[in-house]
């Protein structure tokens, strides 16, 4: 299995270099040459499965023989066994026909932990068996820093650095970041919204002089094993509901676009999925393109769903290169125009093409706290605004087949949003409960790429 740069212009890798390596070094995101087809049968065997197993059967063709097989199955035992629940990612029925995917129940209760926890293993085990050392850098608005530096801390082959918008993650997610006490991670505070996080990751990796000298690897749903490892739970909750018998459809809470571009992979390799519907919150830009052809970079407003505050959705240029058929001449283009512009125009088949595969829909503040409120009333289940959004978006999106909404993470990690709406206060789990008297550790830095260098060597075990 060979891995490839959506701008055609950096290295051919395998999986673990390309795991490792996270951006490409043309500046594109490295995906499969080709994604394996599994066989219906092989679908349908699925049923009744532990979830690690599914995992094992899912992502052993991706891996191209590169990690010993009973080696995986220990990983993948290692990786879900924090978890709070013995399904992993249990479904929840709130409607007919409409069921909640939570996957809030790993060490950090979000959606997150399943691909983190993963990869911080396959990664550990693959840089001792090189000898090597990397620094890990990532930027998060909110989930993604707290459970890379989760799956990250105390390993000895990896430095941790996460960029967060300071002021713009809620606080459960900040102490997440800011309390371990392992010597090896480290929460940064950037003064600026996440897309000036995440241009400052890509600024860092474009610097190949740098990226060398540092060794930097990248966590970030930019990194094609994270969005691999996100398929796994569409298999399992769609063959849960009769796949391949039938098809099944997925709603997904959305801002960088990973998660449901995961679920567009699990389509690609057999999986029978109806629609795939992309909910935004006011930070609408992925359903604006979807539906108007433009994509077009307006500032970040704020809001009760913080982590999906972006308008620079790194993932979108993986269905870009699906879409235009692979050209990567032109997906590099509309990325070039995007830095320069903060625009670019779809081309009208590439637009049809990804109509053929993504609906989206969106949701205002007022209608987030309103479908709290509902869903709380009719059903007894709290949901975080991310979630929310989603179940709005479904609401309107629902036909004939099952409609399954990705909730991304637990109502405890937004406690004001998720109280304002419903009175009822969500509590943290009994592991967490002293989260909010522990010690915190971060370095807030200005928007400057010099400054964040100079932390990085500075902090970096030689």
């Amino acid at each position: 299995m060979r891995y490839v740069s959506t701008r055609g212009q950096a290295p051919v890798l395998g999986f673990e270099e390309a795991m490792l390596a996270g951006l490409a070094r043309d500046g594109g995101l490295y995906v499969p040459e080709r994604v394996p087809v599994l066989a219906r049968e092989t679908i349908a065997a699925l049923a009744g499965l532990p979830y690690e197993e599914v995992a094992l059967r899912v992502l052993s063709p991706f891996l191209g023989g590169e990690f010993d097989r009973a080696a995986l199955a220990g990983d993948l035992a290692a990786a879900h066994a924090g978890f709070g629940h013995p399904a992993r990612a249990p479904l929840v029925q709130i409607g007919p026909g409409h069921f909640l995917l939570e996957l809030f129940h790993g060490p950090t209760l979000a959606f997150k932990d399943f691909a983190m926890q993963v990869i911080g293993r396959l990664m550990n085990r693959a840089l001792a068996r090189a000898g090597r050392r990397v620094t890990i850098v990532g930027a998060t608005s909110g989930d993604t820093g707290s459970a890379a530096i989760e799956a990250f801390r105390g390993l000895p082959a990896a430095d941790v650095f996460i960029l967060f918008p300071e002021g713009r993650v809620s606080e459960v997610q900040r102490r997440q970041m800011t309390t371990p006490v392992e010597a090896n991670v480290h929460a940064i505070a950037l003064r600026g919204d996440f897309d000036a996080c995440q241009a400052r990751v890509k600024d860092l990796f474009n610097d190949l002089a740098f990226r060398d000298e540092v060794g930097l690897a990248a966590v970030n749903s930019i990194n094609w094993a994270r969005v691999l490892v996100q398929t796994v739970y569409y298999f399992a909750a769609a063959v849960a509901l009769g796949a391949p018998h039938r098809a099944v459809s997925f709603t997904v809470p959305t801002g960088n676009f990973g998660d449901i571009y995961a679920g567009a992979v699990a389509r690609a390799m057999g999986l029978p999925v109806a629609r795939l519907v992309v909910a935004t919150n006011q930070n609408d830009i992925l359903h604006r393109c979807l539906t108007g052809g433009v994509y077009a970079t307006e500032p970040v407003r704020p809001s009760i769903s913080p982590s999906m505050d972006i308008q620079v959705s790194s993932n979108f240029e993986r269905a870009l290169h699906d879409a235009t058929g692979r050209d990567a001449a032109a997906v590099a283009a509309m990325m070039a125009a995007l830095k320069a512009t903060g625009r670019f125009k779809v081309p009208e088949p590439a637009l049809a093409a990804l109509r053929s595969v993504y609906a989206s829909g969106r949701a205002s503040e007022a209608e987030t706290s309103a479908t709290i409120a509902a869903t709380h009333a009719a059903t007894g289940e709290l949901l975080c605004p991310h979630s929310a959004v989603g179940v709005k978006v479904a609401g309107e999106a629902q036909g004939s087949e099952p409609m399954v909404t990705l909730a991304t993470a637990h109502p405890a990690k937004f406690p004001d949003a998720v109280a304002a709406a419903t009175g009822v206060r969500p509590a943290l789990p009994p592991r967490m409960a002293d989260l909010f008297e522990r010690p915190e550790r971060v370095s807030v830095l200005d928007d400057d790429l010099g400054a964040l260098k100079a932390l990085i060597r500075g902090r970096i075990a030689r």
